[in-house]
């Protein structure tokens, strides 16, 4: 992952209503949610979530499939462990960390 695709997708969480679509959808895992879900669950306008949607999808952060008529959005869970990875890497300067590292709590494998 490079420095601006780092920069993309952290810009792309620091917006609160990004944020909250981001973690619902990796609450979500696998099997993803609809539009309508989401503007439900998010209290969020149709064009507010679609243009919300849009952000993350660009920062390469969630994606979506069409399944019949619907289309299914899902965190791109390995965008967000490299993410992780490249902000975690060389922590410590080399010294074991004082917090616990995400391996030993378990990672999703998406």
């Amino acid at each position: 992952m490079t420095e601006t695709e780092v920069v993309k997708a952290l810009s792309a969480l620091a917006q609160e209503t990004r944020l909250r679509i981001f973690r619902r959808l990796v609450v979500a895992g696998r099997g993803g949610l609809t539009p309508t879900l989401l503007s439900e669950a998010l209290d969020a306008s149709p064009a507010a979530l679609s243009f919300h949607l849009k952000e993350l999808s660009h920062a390469g952060l969630v994606h979506a499939e069409r399944e019949g008529r619907h289309l299914i959005y899902r965190a791109d869970v390995d965008a967000m462990n490299t993410l992780l990875g490249f902000l975690t890497e060389n922590c410590c300067g080399g010294e074991p960390c004082i917090t616990v590292p995400i391996a030993a709590i378990g990672r999703c494998s998406g």
